[in-house]
């Protein structure tokens, strides 16, 4: 009788290893899953002829130059930005406190400077030309490119210096160009 109550205890034993077995993978894909939708929600997002900016309403898709786009925590939506310059203003100003899951700029070497469209990559491993004499949507702006050759071409050709995202600091930014040189505002 013994014998048959430790196995009967045994057999309920692994009973209740497969049924956790069984459902543990259950819950690792309802974890998935919600990582998966954060994944996806924290792609960049493409303008369209509404999108407008975070700081001052203007419409991307008007204005040339690199966009960029920081995907705050909490927020179903990027907030967008006409030129990197707003963009590294908003990152580098002192009162910024909202948490930053994701930060995406236009590849200048791929998209058009003129009209650009897509080619979102992630701000954080960016190249970045500041100085140069291409102006975006707020005046001069900063030059943003997924590989460092082509931020060195774009350099050489309009001028400006090569830097990374980590080095550029808010003294650089200067959002006062933006009225002086826009028009259509």
């Amino acid at each position: 009788m013994t014998y048959h109550c430790s196995c009967r205890r045994r057999l309920l034993g692994w009973a209740a290893i497969s049924a956790a077995s069984a459902i543990a993978p259950l819950g690792l894909l309802s974890g998935c899953s919600e990582q998966a939708a954060q994944q996806r929600s924290l792609a960049p997002v493409e303008v369209d002829r509404s999108t407008s900016c975070e700081l001052d309403g203007m419409l991307l898709a008007d204005y040339p130059g690199p966009k960029a786009q920081i995907h705050f925590a909490g927020q179903d939506k990027p907030s967008f930005f006409c030129d990197t310059v707003e963009l590294f203003s908003t990152l580098l100003a002192g009162e910024q406190v909202r948490a930053v899951q994701a930060v995406y700029v236009q590849d200048m070497g791929k998209a058009d400077w003129n009209q650009p469209q897509g080619h979102w990559i992630d701000a954080k491993t960016a190249f970045y030309v500041l100085g140069s004499k291409r102006h975006g949507s707020m005046g001069p702006t900063i030059g943003s490119f997924a590989q460092e050759a082509d931020a060195t071409k774009f350099a050489a050709e309009h001028g400006g210096k090569v830097l990374r995202f980590g080095d550029i600091k808010a003294d650089m930014v200067d959002l006062s160009g933006g009225a002086l040189h826009d028009t259509r505002m």
